[in-house]
């Protein structure tokens, strides 16, 4: 059955205490409304309608795919009202109704509820809870059948005693919605039209309403303040962590780890406390990642080392090649097998061939570095002229002196060397010493000046 899918995602979020739209609070360095559009995606929907309404700009200028269609609410009028704006939009033969604040909702629960749907049934996401406060009670006859959902706020001390809690998630066949949500009322405690009533108009119509659990309570938490929001990171990292060490990847410490992003991990991977793994992060076999590193879009290949507080963006590492600690590689840095980058050192825009060493206290950018290539400390490429950027390039077995300074545009050719201090602004060959310093006077008799009293 064909399937069109109905975030909700107008609300303003007052608890938050923010100017950005409640639904746009990150999880994991991605907006919460970006994790259930992420999940929507990998059920295959005919379509999906995002519901804005507070910042609804903001929200549809982040979040604009070509497979993503917005519908403004211009009043928040309540859940059924929101999702009668998308009416117009909806032709497949099911809908699925989701919310842009809980983001941690899973594909496989969610395709469990779809398989329920069917033409004189529908499927609702319930949840039980030790503390149902707060939530619409889910209201069963005799023979176990729900029969109507109640609103906490609306409910009497007996519903309330019941602790199977709506999570709001629904699934309908869509020939049925528009005539229920026609039906909607709003007399009610909010004042507002309710999707929930919709069960008890469902029931009386002859339907059936089957049920569905999620694995996890935290799954349907939903985040209306800032202390939500963090018990959501926590545990959406407290998952991500399971996963990589069931891949083979040893955690120091599962809970000072924070996945932003994707990652790929091999087996007998190491990564210490306090990293920080960002956008798309490829990680293979035999890695080790010292303490207090960030790594953002980066691969690591098999047996590479990332020490302590070292920085990687857009970074590559060949196979045991390693990097610091508190080495810096930005966006195009590459390191071929066994190379080296050690303290202090920031690289950018630069391939670093194999066997190739910068030990300490470099900056290398806009350059090509043949294999087995020596770079002493302080040594920088002058890549920059003001208004353009100019290449470096160092030949095999090159040897760099401390404290040099290559002019770029400049050709160093293989085995070439520079002397210690050297500010090199023409090519050097092959096998050629460049010596450009000024030559060193002794004064004799030479008096420091003395502090005046």
């Amino acid at each position: 059955m064909s399937l069109d899918i109905v975030i909700l995602a107008a609300g303003q979020g007052t608890r938050m205490r923010s100017a950005l739209p409640k639904v746009l609070h990150p999880i994991a360095g991605q907006s919460m409304l970006g994790h259930v559009i992420e999940t929507a995606r990998q059920l295959q929907p005919g379509g999906i309608h995002v519901v804005i309404g507070h910042g609804a700009e903001q929200v549809r200028s982040r979040l604009a795919a070509e497979d993503v269609n917005f519908v403004l609410q211009a009043e928040q009028l309540g859940t059924g009202h929101a999702v009668a704006q998308a009416l117009p939009a909806l032709g497949a033969e099911r809908v699925l109704i989701l919310y842009g604040d809980v983001p941690l909702i899973e594909a496989a629960t969610l395709e469990r509820l779809l398989l329920k749907v069917e033409d004189r049934q529908l499927a609702l996401l319930t949840v039980e809870l030790a503390d149902p406060t707060g939530y619409g009670r889910i209201i069963r006859d005799a023979k176990g059948e729900v029969q109507a959902i109640v609103e906490h706020k609306d409910a009497t001390p007996a519903q309330r005693a019941v602790r199977e809690g709506n999570t709001g998630i629904l699934a309908v066949p869509a020939g049925r919605l528009a005539d229920w949500l026609g039906r909607l009322g709003n007399d009610n405690a909010q004042g507002e039209y309710y999707l929930t009533d919709v069960i008890a108009m469902a029931v009386a119509d002859g339907l059936r309403v089957a049920t569905e659990q999620p694995a996890e309570e935290m799954e349907v938490q939903g985040a209306n303040d800032r202390i939500q929001l963090a018990q959501l990171e926590r545990h959406y990292q407290q998952r991500v962590a399971r996963q990589l060490m069931a891949q083979g990847v040893t955690l120091r410490d599962p809970s000072r780890l924070d996945v932003r992003g994707q990652v790929e991990a091999g087996r007998d991977v190491m990564i210490d406390i306090n990293v920080i793994l960002e956008g798309r992060v490829v990680i293979e076999d035999g890695v080790e990642i010292g303490p207090h590193c960030v790594i953002k879009d980066s691969n690591l290949r098999r047996g590479a080392k990332v020490k302590a507080s070292s920085h990687l963006d857009g970074a590559e590492l060949g196979e045991g090649a390693d990097c610091g600690p508190f080495a810096r590689l930005r966006p195009g840095a590459v390191l071929k097998a066994g190379a080296h980058v050690g303290n202090f050192v920031e690289v950018k825009n630069a391939e670093l061939g194999e066997g190739a060493k910068a030990g300490h206290l470099s900056y290398l950018g806009d350059a090509l570095i043949g294999a087995r290539t020596n770079i002493g400390a302080g040594t920088i490429t002058c890549n920059y002229d003001g208004a353009n950027k100019h290449r470096t390039v160092m030949g095999e077995d090159v040897f760099i002196g401390s404290n040099s300074a290559l002019v770029a545009p400049v050709t160093l050719g293989d085995g070439a060397t520079t002397a210690a201090g050297s500010t090199v602004t023409l090519d050097v060959p092959a096998g050629n010493l460049a010596v450009a310093r000024g030559r060193q006077r002794n004064i004799e008799g030479w008096q420091r000046p003395k502090k005046q009293r």
